[in-house]
């Protein structure tokens, strides 16, 4: 790897475009560098877990919204709709499956200095492959840089701390792998990314306070975006430049200013893109912050209960954490949103405390009972998520910010005092099902998760044939991607809410 520093430049600088990121971004695209096995297992993994969380919220409303729009939109060489027969344009079918995929809060993540879903690449990516009958290898290959430049970007450009949503750095990733997998020049990819960047800076609004299903729909408007980029680009259209870098650029006027400068990693040429395997997928339906902590919860219930001990002798619990976790899902963010019971599910998703009390209640976390309305508005529910409190613990932070794989941390310390003045301690640096957790996940905890939630959604049959083709997606031809789309019960989507006439019928 090699890092390169970015900085914002004059319009008088000499600054050759061959110096531009977006350039350089183009050029790891461009590299036509074998994928490790290691890594296309785990884009076969990762197209698995997609495939799970997409079954588990087939009838939520937006992702029926997401997809009544798209199915307004026919396309006979199009790309497929997750659950239903037909075809539509493919940036609308990677509209309504990034809805799907996002929905939860379910699939993948990587943090480091901004937050990512890597796997928010892939419904956009997918659709493209189905309209242009691209092959399966080819398909990895675009997805395999997506997370490359996704990942490399998070590591080195902090969004949030300028309230950037973090699909800012989305849309270039969606570009720059659907031009590897187009095996397009750099001069396409190059100006592709610009675009995509420039058309997909939003706020963090999005993510603070009463938070609402947007949350969902942004990165696959991300993705939706960097499709129409790239065909643009594809037609000889070119990008704001340098978009990073420039005078009224993003850095300059959305990031750090003028005086800061960037360290993003990218690999060298001939250099295979190994990103995806720094990220972690999760086995609760929650923001990825709070995973040890579910975890932690729930071996503190063990811990409590067996020394005699109710839960209603709970005085307080504080979880001292990262500075990440305290702003963003803990106190420390200032929302009063995140105590009310009446919140939205995506509120609810983004308060550590709320989630804290229930898996400490429950032993389990769920991703529909654990949100559900008689959930939230339990008395005894009320009254411990009221007593929980999160503070910045530098030692986590410094963790959080960590290089080192067995040093970087993602959880909490938790300090119960009960009422008879005793404190229970206990700490969990990393999720059950972090590659160092206590039960990692690997292809068959990915299976199982498939397999929980598309039971009931997806016949038995219908997932069995999925997971033998997804095995083995590498060897499929042009046009046989089309089969990775799961057909959903029909009774199913019959149990979708009844959406009201827009503007695409």
């Amino acid at each position: 790897m090699r890092e390169h520093d970015v900085r914002t430049r004059r319009s008088a600088d000499e600054f050759p475009r061959t110096e531009h990121l977006a350039w350089k971004i183009a050029e790891v695209a461009a590299d036509p560098v074998a994928v490790l096995p290691e890594t296309e297992a785990m884009v076969i993994n990762r197209l698995i877990d997609n495939a799970a969380v997409s079954a588990a919220s087939v009838i939520r409303r937006p992702v029926t919204v997401a997809r009544t729009q798209a199915l307004a939109h026919p396309c006979r060489k199009g790309a497929a709709v997750f659950g239903v027969e037909g075809r539509v344009s493919a940036e609308w079918a990677a509209w309504a499956n990034g809805v799907a995929v996002r929905e939860l809060d379910f699939h993948d993540t990587f943090l480091a200095a901004e937050y990512s879903h890597p796997g928010d690449n892939i419904p956009a990516l997918v659709a493209v492959a189905q309209q242009l009958g691209v092959r399966g290898s080819d398909l990895i290959r675009g997805i395999v840089t997506a997370y490359e430049v996704q990942v490399d970007l998070v590591k080195g450009i902090c969004l949030h701390e300028h309230k950037i949503d973090h699909v800012a750095h989305l849309g270039p990733s969606v570009a720059a792998g659907l031009g590897t997998m187009l095996r397009l020049d750099p001069e396409t990819i190059y100006a592709a990314v610009g675009q995509a960047l420039h058309l997909t800076t939003a706020t963090r609004q999005s993510r603070k306070g009463s938070i609402s299903s947007w949350k969902a729909f942004a990165p696959a408007w991300a993705g939706k975006v960097a499709i129409e980029a790239v065909d643009r680009a594809m037609r000889g259209e070119g990008a704001p430049a340098p978009i990073w870098e420039g005078e009224d650029g993003v850095i300059a006027w959305l990031l750090g200013g003028p005086e800061r400068t960037y360290h993003v990693p990218l690999p060298e040429p001939g250099e295979p893109k190994c990103a995806i395997l720094d990220t972690y997928t999760k086995e609760h339906s929650a923001e990825y912050q709070s995973q040890a902590p579910i975890d932690l919860a729930r071996r503190l219930r063990e811990r409590l209960i067996g020394s005699g001990a109710d839960l209603d002798q709970i005085a307080s619990i504080v979880l001292h954490t990262s500075h990440h976790t305290h702003v963003v899902i803990g106190t420390g963010s200032g929302d009063p949103q995140k105590f009310d019971p009446d919140a939205t599910r995506e509120t609810l998703d983004h308060s550590v405390p709320y989630i804290f009390a229930v898996a400490l209640q429950d032993g389990t976390w769920h991703h529909e009972r654990s949100y559900a309305p008689e959930r939230a508005h339990r008395a005894d529910t009320i009254e411990l998520w009221s007593k929980i409190c999160t503070v910045e613990d530098p030692a986590w932070t410094r963790r959080y910010h960590s290089n080192d794989p067995a040093e970087k941390a993602f959880g909490a310390r938790a300090v119960v005092t009960l009422k008879s003045g005793e404190t229970i301690v206990d700490e969990l640096a990393v999720a059950d099902a972090h590659p160092l957790g206590a039960r990692p996940f690997a292809r068959a905890q990915y299976i199982a998760k498939f397999t929980e939630l598309a039971d009931g959604v997806v016949e038995s049959a219908e997932r069995q044939r999925f997971l033998d083709l997804v095995d083995g997606v590498a060897a499929i031809r042009p046009g046989g991607l089309d089969a990775l789309n799961v057909r959903v019960d029909p009774r199913v989507l019959d149990k979708a809410p009844t959406i009201p006439s827009g503007i695409f019928r």
